[in-house]
């Protein structure tokens, strides 16, 4: 009975910035690790960012740098801010468990569309 619900997603510029936000359901952030994945047209599913349940983060080397993961315990919301943003970061943006734990049905995610 997870859901996983994101949101924040847009048109932005090249060098612009986006924050992403993710609200679950039937579950306690705190308790679990999170992550972001991202998908672009024609390619697989890529993982973006990893945020342990104990705080610590790990990132994919074309985001490093850019990207931060984070959360909200109290508000059972996760996030992902976005700057620097390049046209190759266009993809719809997922969140769920890292690899490695329970995952849960996928939202619905939200597009990103980096360009001029």
């Amino acid at each position: 009975q997870v859901q996983l619900v994101e949101s924040g997603g847009g048109l932005v510029q090249p060098g612009g910035s986006l924050r992403l936000s993710c609200a679950a359901s039937g579950s306690i952030f705190s308790l679990n690790p999170m992550a972001w994945y991202r998908q672009a047209p024609g390619k697989q599913r890529e993982l973006v960012a990893v945020l342990s349940s104990g705080g610590s983060t790990n990132y994919a080397d074309s985001v490093k740098g850019r990207f931060t993961i984070s959360r909200d315990n109290a508000k059972n919301t996760g996030y992902l801010q976005m700057n620097s943003l390049k046209p190759e970061d266009t993809a719809v943006y997922y969140c769920n468990a890292p690899p490695g734990n329970t995952g849960y049905y996928w939202g619905q995610g939200t597009q990103v569309t980096v360009s001029s």
